[in-house]
């Protein structure tokens, strides 16, 4: 074993064991081990050479963190220490099994483990099947209670600060939920309520718990036959008295003391002068008075609130109070020394004062005795003063003996309150002592402590042998001695003769005893003569035991004075002389068991056991207080070992983790060292000393068949192991086979694991070779043929690549040849280009070079010629002057001298003559030209006017136009003017403007500065506006993704406020339901108690007999009521004492009361109405016999013609209504009018009516004349009698009777044959005939006038009708003129006025008519059923009595008779008397198997309605109440009597809800008659309104349902977790682990186990008996969610609390499992059911078991994934992970954290468990049937033949 990677423990100083690892192989004889830590160093660790010991083997991972500590397979010290710490730290598990032993650890943390769902869990499991809680072992001691009548005991121990008290409280706290109290008395609140009385006055703070029990207690909690609570007592055990008096450093007084000094300033305790608790000496020594997170005051509320609930009243309360606070006042007595052996207290001091004030004692006895005692010789008594010192120790013991009396007093009153009168058939102790104590300085309160725990541990070691002995024994195997430790030699060095207490006993009775003499008796008696005692070497004055779990030193002083417990009787006296009346009893009867004990008065026999009480010899009062504390101890501790040896015992040892209270915090030295003091490691020892693995032959083959071959394998399990057996372990002292089980020695099942894993892990090593020498290969082959394709694909693509660098190169050429062309020729083109382009630029620049100086020549050529020219001109002009002038000069000399000649002429006479020569000529020319002229001046006078016309004209027109231009030179004038201020104005704006160029110049300087400035500026806005582009993007993203937020938030909230009303409308429901059931079980209850009481009353009086069953049931259910409910049936119900049920609430008592009343008065009010009916009724009868009687051919004939006209009066009502509905939709103005649709529709009516009176008239005259040729056809006969005797005849005839009687006669002789006429004519048949058909023709006549009179007096209301219209249209049309006239807001307002006044009126009369017409039909209806029913009865009535000499005497002769095919109304007819009857056959004895295998669905139901509808019918309230009634009670006592048959409550389901739905779908409401056909609603009830007794059936129907879940779960429960979890679906996926002591149910399947396939054969039963039932489909989805929902939560709730169960095979099992559930859902269409929702729960736990769970995002896959899973389930499922195979991992600490940090923000239940007995508030759709009443037979087989279809 020892063999390199071996894992092993070597001891540490610091962590006490450490674990290593071997680097090398042990060989026998090396001396030292070569090993390596966890953290990596290597260590040589030396081998002891003495005892050669080898170091402890570690187990394999795979059993680390087991449930039970004896399923390890190497039992040490190190591995219960580890495994401890594993469940503690990584698991957080407090509990731990060790065999027999429950390992408690307190978490110093307050755990959801505790709650009603955990006890429901653990409540009637096995306590090997759930994980390890007090709860399993609180369960264990009461189903062997139970099971074997044995009395129990459940022993609590530890030391102070590990959880006893809260161990004990918890344990009895599962008794007092699951048993319940056998009585009202509420016996287990008083249980529950006397912990915090015991902890105010019992516990207080030390070091090492702020809530430590100073004394020991035993509860006794009594049951009766039925295993209820029903009583308890408790017994005390050495209670810490000097804690009153004196405290350690931060340790406190007992609670009580803080308490009532925290309470002191309430009213009431004002009288006891209390202050602070540092003001008191016994309450401040500790220097500690408040505990954190307790408040005081609050605690003493609490305490007072358990003293009134256990029967102690306030004026004992307040003496409990005042001898308390006079012990406080006590302490701080002080004295004063007069000498060294005598003291005195000052005078009127104020402490003993107060004290003597509230002890009710005089001040000086009290003083004086406080500082003196009595000696008493046997001559003489003195009194004599003691020293200050003594008197300090008096006063303190006498503060001692007050606080334990009181005590006492306390505990005796507790046990009173508890005390039952009831017999006691069993109990159930659970003893809270204090555990094994060692300090720095032990005294004598250790020491009895640690002896208490000696006497336990040996009865501990003999329990745990001799149950060791008993499994050995059962099994048959070879006994061998198991060798453990007995600690019966230090017992008697305790209580032996001459043993400690006795040596101490004699040296308290020696007058000058000391705890040195004794210590020196003790020496010369043991030492160096027992090898427990011990001396100590450095001291005299103590002494060392040798205790089972270690060595304690005792030091001796005080030993004595505490063993004495000295009490001065002169103090006692003076306190039993009290005043206080309280006190006086603390001290009256005092009892020879120690003060510290409480009496055992009030227990009653013990079954199979005799337990020795108490020994009450009682001694005088003198000597009573002698007895020393240890005798007294001894004898308490003598007694408890009686009892618990005559109890089957049951252990938990509790351990204190750490010092410092810090929750889940581990300290292995204090763990080990509380381990080895309470006995769990002597466990362990004699577990590994014989045979502790314990495996069954089938769990061994399970686990180990991977070592057996297949030949091995036999068809015998237990051949087959031994076989296997022998070859692996050679050594057969290893192992032992038994009957059922093989047994292991410690280590075996470690080898045989390491064996299997090998073999495990050869088998994987030859499957990894084998899985990857063919995954080489197929990787090998895959590369050849990718390597051949990659070949050919290269050699491809290489001889394409040379292919393209040929035809590239090939190109290439080309390419380059025409490459060099293109650019030689574009070089050359660029050349040429360039010559072209130079040439060009030469060529211009030479020719406009040339152009240039031909133009400058040109230029100069015309200046030349120009100035040439000019200077020519200048030279001719000069000439031309100068010639001009001269020839100007010239010709002025020459005409001064031609002037000087013809001067000189002048003054000749030739010269005159010359120049009158041909004058006359000239004057004749000259004449004629005048005449020309004159002729031309005149048309030229003529053209002159007219020019002068013209020219007047033009001269106007110049005038204008001169005037303009004057107005035009003046403008020029003023534009001259203005042009010469413009052009100055253009002078100064030159300057200006040179001026802004200059400015503009600077500005465009500073501008484009600015510019640049602004550019820069814009850039950096352009970067900014891109910014804020990019955050108004960003911005308008987040508010759209923040208004989509709000919006799915607004959504997602509205949801959930839809979801939260929905889950308050399930709640309401929920409540509703559950209120329902508690009512169901209430009353079932109180039918139990009557029968009891009539048992009871049948055994006191043997002659009485007894009533009816359905007396009582009757009864029960008789509260059930309707409208029709009679008011007097009440009081008589009240008169009742026997049958009266459970008292009820005054308010429903006021609310019937005041229904009563409302019911009398309506039904006052049915009975006047009734009354005047009947009235009329009469009235009626009275008319119809006053008329002339008919005989039966007129009743015939009439009733024909009656149906006829009734039913065409029915029509002419139609009509009549479509036309006032016509005239009311039309009425507006108009309407009246000839072409309007009224009208129109009144005529056309009119039309009809008149043509229908026409059909009349004819049908009447041709009836007449039939009747006329009829009457000539046929002779009269001499025989013949007279008419006038034959209606004499008949008009005698006056009894309805006879009249019934001539009728049927005459149908018969009606249907004789034509030749038998003339005998039917001798007795005057024809005349009778005759004589009828002329009446009925008479008859109809005035039935047709009466009906033309009604027809033309509803003409004419319809022509006044509209008449009315047509005054309304006028005076509408007058309205609307008014209106019009009206300014447009008050028209509106007049319109509107007028309208709303108009409607409202035409509201009320339509109103009033419909409620006139509702009253009319309602009463003739009523009328119409009361007439048809009398007509029935009479006419059958009439049938039977007819005799058979009438029928004789009638002269009739066989006819064929047509049979008509009945029209049935869909009732059934019973009589009154057959109810019972009805009952019994349909409810009480009917079959459900039958019903559901042969008939119609719901066919019990159908029938019962059609019985409720012909007593409505019939009107007959009394009826349809006691049918209704003995329905409900009927099937209420079948259910109770069957009520765990699922067939029976699913049969009566569906049909009590077919029952509910007819009441609904046939009540007339039109809510629920949609779906129905026109026959369906001609069968509506039409008298009673049955809502009221509907919701007693829908009540009566959840009631069903309730139990049908119920019988369904009862069903389900035990399958469900051997088929969800235990079994293997899959085979092979889970393995077998090695349990311990407790075992397990086996997940083999085993004939007797259930599987999966179980599970689901149940449910295709349940929903094929539900749906051959007829269940409704939703009903049936609701039922089916309910069963999923429990499978589920029972699933869940133990995957939770079993460790064994969290591994990843068991998700994949699960997860299978519910995929068969889902295929069953999909199989049956219930998919749609929220069936498979319910599973969710379990879905996600099974895929947490499967998922990773390393890193943080697994971690947040988890938190995502796991939404219907609450936190404290993911963590405890995280908690609970348990490899089965040593691949997987656990899961660490630092994840789960993880997970709880990312899950702390999610609200949800801390709640660990689901409720599985959770029940969904059920609903019941109205789902109508289309099935047809009257089609529905009855068979014969239900026996219903008094039953008559209608």
């Amino acid at each position: 074993m020892y063999v390199k990677y071996a894992r092993i423990w070597i001891p540490d100083p610091e962590v006490v064991w450490k674990s290593a690892e071997l680097l090398k192989n042990y060989k026998p004889g090396d001396k030292v081990l070569h090993l390596r830590f966890e953290d990596g160093k290597d260590l040589e660790y030396k081998l002891d050479p003495k005892s050669k010991e080898l170091p402890p083997l570690r187990n394999p991972d795979i059993l680390v963190g087991e449930n039970d500590l004896t399923a390890l397979s190497y039992l040490h010290e190190p591995a219960v220490l580890h495994n401890l710490k594993v469940r503690f730290i990584d698991s957080k598990l407090i509990y731990t099994y060790c065999g027999i032993v429950l390992v408690a650890i307190n978490p110093y943390e307050q755990l959801p483990i505790y709650g009603e769902d955990i006890i429901n869990a653990y409540s009637g499991q096995n306590m090997g099947d759930m994980d390890p809680h007090i709860f399993a072992v609180a369960e264990e001691a009461y189903k062997q209670m139970a099971r074997d009548e044995r009395n129990q005991s459940i022993i609590v121990s530890g030391e102070s600060g590990a959880g006893k008290t809260v161990s004990a409280k918890y344990a009895m706290r599962y008794f007092a939920t699951v048993s319940g109290s056998a009585s009202d008395a509420n016996v287990e609140e008083k249980v529950l309520a006397s912990n915090p009385i015991m902890e105010s006055i019992g516990n207080a703070k030390t070091t090492r718990n702020d809530n430590s029990s100073r004394f020991g207690k035993y509860i006794e909690i009594g049951f009766d036959k039925r295993y209820r609570i029903i009583g308890a007592n408790m017994r005390t055990y050495l209670l810490e008295k000097s804690r009153v008096v004196f405290q350690a450093e931060e340790e406190r007084n007992y609670h009580i003391f803080y308490q009532l000094c925290a309470s002191a300033a309430l009213p009431e305790f004002k009288t006891l002068r209390l202050g602070n608790a540092t003001y008191f000496h016994y309450t401040k020594q500790g220097g500690s008075p408040v505990i954190d997170g307790i408040d005081d005051a609050k605690e003493m509320t609490n305490t007072r609130r358990a003293c009134s609930l256990l029967g102690i009243i306030d004026s004992y309360q307040m003496g409990i109070f005042q001898i308390l606070a006079a012990i406080l006042h006590l302490g701080n007595v002080s004295f004063t020394s007069r000498d060294a052996d005598s003291c005195t207290i000052p005078p009127k001091h104020e402490p003993l004062s107060i004290f003597c004030d509230l002890m009710g004692v005089e001040y000086e006895q009290m003083a004086h005795w406080l500082c003196h005692r009595k000696l008493a010789t046997a001559t003489e008594t003195y009194i004599k003063p003691i020293s200050k010192l003594q008197a300090v120790n008096a006063r303190d013991a006498l503060a001692k003996h007050i606080y334990a009396n009181l005590f006492n007093w306390i505990v005796g009153h507790v046990n009173e309150a508890l005390h039952s009168t009831m017999k006691q058939h069993s109990f159930i102790g659970v003893l809270d002592i204090y555990g094994f104590e060692t300090f720095e300085i032990n005294s004598f309160e250790q020491f009895c402590i640690n002896y208490a725990n000696e006497k336990l541990q040996q009865q501990f070691n003999m329990h745990v042998f001799k149950l060791e002995q008993e499994e050995y024994m059962k099994e048959q195997i070879p006994w061998t001695l198991i060798d453990f430790y007995d600690n019966q030699p230090c017992i008697n060095l305790i209580e032996a003769k001459l043993g400690i207490l006795d040596l101490l006993d004699e040296e308290c009775k020696m007058p000058k005893g000391s705890d040195n003499s004794w210590a020196q008796k003790l020496y010369n008696t043991h030492l160096n003569k027992t090898s427990l005692f011990e001396k100590p070497r450095l001291s005299n004055k103590a002494f060392i035991i040798k205790h089972f779990a270690d060595k304690v030193e005792y030091q001796c002083e005080g030993f004595l004075e505490k063993n004495k417990d000295t009490v001065y009787e002169e103090q006692i006296q003076v306190l039993k002389s009290s005043k206080l009346k309280m006190l006086s009893e603390l001290f009256l009867d005092v009892k020879a068991i120690s003060p510290t004990s409480a009496t055992p008065s009030g227990r009653t026999p013990l079954s199979r056991t005799a337990v020795k009480p108490a020994k009450s010899k009682t001694v005088q009062a003198s000597k009573e207080h002698k007895k020393t504390v240890g005798h007294q101890f001894r004898n308490s501790l003598q007694l408890l070992m009686e009892t618990l040896n005559a109890t089957t015992p049951h252990y938990v040892r509790c351990i204190k983790p750490n010092d410092f209270k810090f929750p889940f915090m581990f300290d292995e030295k204090r763990t080990v060292q509380q381990l080895r003091a309470c006995g769990v490691l002597e466990t362990i020892r004699i577990s590994a000393a014989g045979f502790p693995s314990r495996w069954t032959y089938q769990e061994f083959f399970s686990r180990y068949r991977v070592l057996m071959k297949q030949k091995d394998v036999l068809g015998d399990r237990k051949q087959t192991c031994k076989n296997v057996l022998e070859k692996l372990i050679l050594d057969k002292d290893k192992y032992q086979f038994g009957k059922t089980k093989i047994f292991f020695r410690a280590g075996q099942v470690a080898y045989l694991e390491k064996i299997r894993s090998d073999k495990l892990r050869a088998a994987c090593v030859r499957i990894q070779k084998t899985i990857r020498g063919w995954l080489m290969r197929k990787k090998y082959l895959r590369m050849r043929k990718a390597a051949i394709t990659v070949q050919r694909y290269v050699r491809g693509y290489q001889a394409r690549c040379l292919a393209t660098f040929l035809r590239r190169t090939r190109a290439a050429l080309i390419i380059q040849k025409f490459q060099r062309m293109y650019t030689i020729r574009k070089r050359y083109r660029r050349t040429r280009k360039a010559t072209v382009v130079l040439q060009s630029y030469s060529r211009g620049y030479i020719a406009r070079k040339q152009y240039r100086k031909m133009l400058r020549e040109h230029k100069a050529t015309v200046i030349q010629k120009r100035v040439r020219g000019w200077l020519a001109r200048l030279h001719y002009h000069r000439t031309l002057e100068a010639i001009v002038y001269l020839q100007c000069c010239y010709r002025r000399m020459m005409a001064k001298r031609e002037l000087k000649k013809l001067k000189i002429e002048a003054r000749s006479v030739e010269h005159y003559k010359k120049l009158n020569f041909g004058m006359e000529n000239k004057i004749m020319q000259l004449q004629r030209k005048i005449d020309e002229q004159s002729k031309d001046s005149k048309s030229l006078l003529e053209k002159l006017t007219s020019l002068e016309v013209v020219y007047r004209l033009e001269t106007e027109k110049l005038k204008s136009d001169v005037e303009r231009l004057k107005t035009s030179e003046e403008e020029a004038k003023n534009a001259t003017n203005r042009v010469l201020s413009l052009q100055e104005e253009i002078t100064r704006l030159q300057k200006e403007l040179l001026q802004t160029q200059s400015e503009k110049k600077s500005i465009q300087d500073k501008a484009e500065i600015y510019k640049q400035e602004t550019d820069q500026l814009v850039l950096e806005l352009k970067d900014q506006n891109t910014l804020l582009k990019k955050e108004k993007d960003e911005l308008n993203h987040r508010i759209q993704d923040q208004a989509k937020e709000m919006t799915d938030a607004m959504e997602k909230r509205l949801m959930e406020e839809t979801k939260q009303l929905e889950l308050d409308l399930n709640d309401e429901r929920l409540r509703y339901q559950n209120l329902l059931n508690e009512f169901s079980r209430l009353e079932e209850r109180y039918d139990d108690l009557k029968d009891e009481m009539k048992l009871m009353v049948n055994i006191s009086k043997p002659g009485r007999k007894r009533t009816d069953s359905t007396h009582s049931s009757n009864e029960s259910e008789y509260t059930y009521s309707s409208e029709i409910t009679e008011a007097e049936d009440f009081p008589m119900r009240m008169e009742e004492p026997s049958e009266k049920k459970a008292p009820l609430d005054m308010s429903l008592f006021l609310k019937l009361q005041k229904r009563v009343t409302e019911l009398e008065q309506e039904k006052q009010s049915l009975q006047d109405e009734l009354d005047r009916k009947e009235e009329q009724v009469l009235r009626a009868k009275a008319k119809e016999e006053e008329r002339p009687q008919m005989r039966g051919a007129e009743l015939e004939y009439e009733s024909l013609k009656r149906q006829e006209l009734e039913s065409e009066n029915k029509k002419l009502k139609n009509e009549l209504n479509e036309l006032r509905k016509a005239l009311i939709e039309k009425s507006a103005p108009g309407v009246s009018a000839p072409g309007a649709p009224a009208y129109r529709v009144l005529l056309e009516q009119m039309t009809s009516v008149s043509e229908e009176l026409e059909v009349r008239k004819e049908e009447v005259l041709i009836l007449r004349s039939q009747l006329m040729s009829q009457k000539e056809a046929i002779p009269p006969k001499n025989t013949m009698t007279d008419s006038t005797i034959l209606l004499e005849d008949v008009q005698k005839m006056k009894d309805k009777g006879e009249i019934a009687q001539a009728y049927i006669g005459l149908k018969e002789t009606n249907r004789s044959s034509l030749q038998d006429c003339h005998l039917l004519n001798e007795d005057g048949e024809l005349w009778l005939v005759y004589e009828g058909l002329k009446e009925a023709n008479r008859l109809l006549e005035s039935q047709l006038q009466t009906q033309k009179r009604s027809h033309d007096n509803e003409l004419e209301a319809l022509r006044g009708e509209i008449q009315g219209l047509k005054e309304e249209n006028n005076r509408q049309q007058q309205l609307l003129a008014q209106n019009l006239q009206l300014p447009p807001e008050a028209r509106i307002e007049a319109s509107l006025q007028h309208e709303i006044t108009r409607l409202t009126n035409e509201n009320l009369d339509l109103m009033e008519q419909l409620e006139k017409q509702d009253k009319t039909v309602r009463k003739l209806k009523k009328q119409l059923k009361v007439f048809a029913k009398k007509i029935d009865e009479l006419e059958v009535g009439q049938m039977e009595n007819i005799s058979p000499g009438q029928i004789i005497d009638e002269p009739i002769h066989p006819v064929n008779i047509p049979r008509k095919e009945k029209d049935f109304q869909g009732m059934l007819e019973y009589k009154k008397e057959d109810e019972p009857k009805l009952v019994k056959n349909l409810i009480l004895d009917l079959k459900p198997r039958g019903v559901a295998v042969n008939l119609i669905p719901g066919l019990p139901a159908y029938i019962l309605f059609m019985c409720v509808r012909h007593a409505d019918y019939l009107n007959d309230d009394q009826k349809v109440r006691s049918l209704l009634t003995s329905t409900i009670n009927g099937i209420k006592k079948i259910l109770k009597k069957r009520g765990d048959d699922f067939e029976t409550v699913s049969f009566w389901l569906s049909n009590t809800c077919r029952f509910l739905h007819c009441l609904k779908q046939y009540s007339g409401e039109e809510g629920f008659m949609k779906h129905n056909t026109t026959r369906q609603n001609e069968h509506c009830l039409t008298n009673f309104d049955l809502a009221e007794y509907r919701q007693v059936l829908s009540d009566l129907a959840i009631q069903i349902y309730q139990q049908l879940v119920r019988v369904l779960e009862n069903i389900l429960q035990p399958m469900i977790v051997s088929g969800m979890l235990e079994h293997e679906t899959i085979q092979g996926v889970s393995g077998v682990k090695p349990t311990g002591l407790r075992k397990r149910t086996s997940s083999i399947a085993d004939e007797g186990t259930y599987t999966l396939d179980s599970i689901i054969r149940q449910l295709n039963t349940f929903h094929s008996i539900m749906c051959q039932h007829g269940m409704d489909p939703e009903l049936v989805k609701q039922v089916v969610k309910q069963m999923f929902y429990i499978i589920g939560a029972v699933t869940l709730n133990n995957l939770l609390l079993r460790k064994d169960m969290c591994s990843w095979s068991k998700g994949m099992q699960i997860r299978y499992n519910v995929s068969q559930l889902e295929e069953w859902l999909r199989d049956k269409n219930l998919m749609t059911s929220g069936a498979k929702e319910t599973l969710e729960p379990l879905i996600q736990a099974a895929q947490l078991l499967q998922v990773k769970k390393k890193t943080d995002e697994d971690a947040e896959a988890i938190c995502s994934m796991c939404n219907a899973l609450t936190t404290a389930q993911i963590v405890k499922v995280l908690n609970l992970y348990t490899p089965v195979n040593e691949f997987e991992e656990r899961v660490t600490v630092s994840f789960i954290r993880t997970i709880q940090m990312r899950m702390r923000d999610r609200k949800d239940s801390p709640q660990l468990l689901m409720d599985a007995k959770h029940i969904f508030p059920v609903t019941f759709p109205f789902n109508p049937s289309s099935l047809a009443l009257e089609t529905i037979q009855i068979p014969a087989s239900l026996g219903l033949g008094f039953l008559t279809r209608v």
